[in-house]
Order: C-alpha cells, then sequence, then structure tokens
C-alpha cells in the first residue's frame, strides 16, 4: 500500500501539487490506511515514513532531468570532443616546448539572451555597531530592460572575447566574429564551437565567413547537447558569482555590469 501511493502521481488522485511531500504522504497514508487493511499505518509520523523512503531509495519529493536523443545525428559529437582532445594535446605540447604556438585557436562560443539589467536606486549603507551588523541595501531597484551577452572562450589561454548587445542576431554575430579576427595574428585559424543557432548559418553571416576564407571553422555541437559547449561552465559560474548578495550598478552599455545582473 504505502509503495503503491509513494509512486502514484498526485494529481491521478485528485491532489493539487504536482509532487509528494512527507506531510501528504504522511496525511494520505494515515486516511487511507484502515480501509486498506494496514492499520499500524494510521498513526505513521512524518520522521518514519521519512527513514521507510530512505530506505527505499525513494525520493517522490525531487525532480531528475533527462534529455531524449531526438537529433538523430546526435553522434555528431564526437567531432565537438575530438576538439577538446587535440586542445588538450595542444597544450601538454606547449608545456614541454615543442610547440610555440598553435596555427590553430580553439573558441567555444554562445550567447547568453535575456540577461536582466538593474540599477540600485539608493546606496549600499556599510555596517553600523549596535543597528546592523552587515551591509544594509534597498530592495527596490530600476529595471533597465534586457540584453544579450555574446563570448567567445579561448580553450588554449582562457581569455574571453566578449560584448553585450541588444539583440543576438546575424549582425551581433559577425561583429564578435570581427572582434575575435582583430584579436589573433592573421596566420591563425579559428575553430568556433557553438549551437546552430539561425544567426550562425544565416546568408549574411555566410557571406561575412566567404570574405574571410580559411579564417574561421565551425564545429556545431548536436540539438540539445548545449551541455558540451564550455563556455556554458563559464555562463553557470557567473550566474553564480555575479548574482544573489553580491551588489552591483548596472548600465546596459558596460559589459562587465549587465554581465552581473543575470537572475536566471
Amino acid at each position: 500500500m504505502g509503495a503503491e501511493l509513494r509512486l502514484s502521481a498526485t494529481q491521478a488522485l485528485g491532489l493539487c501539487p504536482k509532487l509528494w511531500t512527507c506531510r501528504l504522504l504522511t496525511a494520505r497514508l494515515r486516511r487511507q490506511a484502515r480501509p486498506a487493511g494496514y492499520r499500524e499505518l494510521r498513526r505513521v509520523s512524518r520522521s518514519k515514513l521519512h527513514k521507510i523512503l530512505l530506505q527505499g531509495e525513494l525520493r517522490p519529493h525531487k525532480v531528475r532531468y533527462y534529455v531524449e536523443r531526438r537529433d538523430p545525428e546526435f553522434e555528431s559529437m564526437a567531432a565537438v570532443l575530438h576538439v577538446y582532445k587535440e586542445v588538450k594535446i595542444l597544450h601538454e605540447g606547449l608545456l614541454r616546448g615543442e610547440i610555440r604556438e598553435p596555427g590553430m585557436v580553439a573558441v567555444s562560443y554562445d550567447e547568453k539572451p535575456g540577461i536582466e539589467a538593474l540599477a540600485q536606486k539608493t546606496p549600499d549603507r556599510p555596517p553600523m555597531p549596535g543597528q546592523h551588523a552587515g551591509p544594509t541595501r534597498d530592495y527596490k531597484h530600476k529595471r533597465l530592460g534586457t540584453v544579450s551577452l555574446l563570448a567567445g572562450l579561448d580553450l588554449h589561454r582562457g581569455t574571453v572575447t566578449a560584448m553585450v548587445s541588444e539583440m543576438h542576431k546575424s549582425k551581433d554575430f559577425i561583429e564578435l566574429l570581427q572582434k575575435l579576427d582583430a584579436a589573433y595574428p592573421a596566420t591563425t585559424t579559428l575553430r568556433l564551437t557553438l549551437d546552430n543557432h539561425s544567426a550562425h548559418i544565416l546568408k549574411e553571416t555566410q557571406r561575412y565567413l566567404a570574405s574571410r576564407p580559411q579564417r574561421f571553422q565551425f564545429v556545431f555541437v548536436p540539438k540539445h547537447g548545449s551541455w558540451l559547449n564550455l563556455v556554458e561552465n563559464m555562463f553557470s559560474k557567473m550566474r553564480r558569482a555575479c548574482s544573489g548578495k553580491s551588489g552591483y550598478t548596472a548600465n546596459r552599455n558596460s559589459s562587465s555590469a549587465s554581465t552581473c545582473t543575470s537572475k536566471k
């Protein structure tokens, strides 16, 4: 009886919450114990139920996400993994002095759209003995709209080429490519690992690439495989470091300030 209830969907039983909690499950067990012939469960406690769930290795209050393979060419991720392996080999060669300067640089590129640009209305107040031990901050802030962060992470040196834009259309992507073009020697080939966003494959982008032959190479991650792109790790660390308790003053024209206002 208990196992059946733990594995049943809450909504199928007419309950509003989508997931079981110990409180809900305890109440359900107590109501259904006598009719089902489990009289000893009428007085089951939440702590006892918690132990039962632990013993049964069940976590009905937690959801684990997964991704189905909807892309028939998902095995193309091997091309991305080869890029990372080559980066490792080049790095080891540089450390041993066998390679002076790589002729090809791997760059992990992506966009982070919808970053919320915020600005404080009043400055923070410093700690005051006997009043408040830490800094205090007005909870109200100004909303300055949203921006997109376009960033390319150099997988050899760890440097980032980035820009903040109102949108992330083809012209914005081309502008970022131009910044990359100016940042590296003309003889270096730039190999970008990126997704299949429309801005990366439109005719406008293709025309720019044709004007710079042999300068850029694109390695596309498979659909639903953005986690393969290492720049996503950088975005994740930025979100954790720049949101929450840290203070900030946002300016829509400032890349450093805008990127530190993400609440996603």
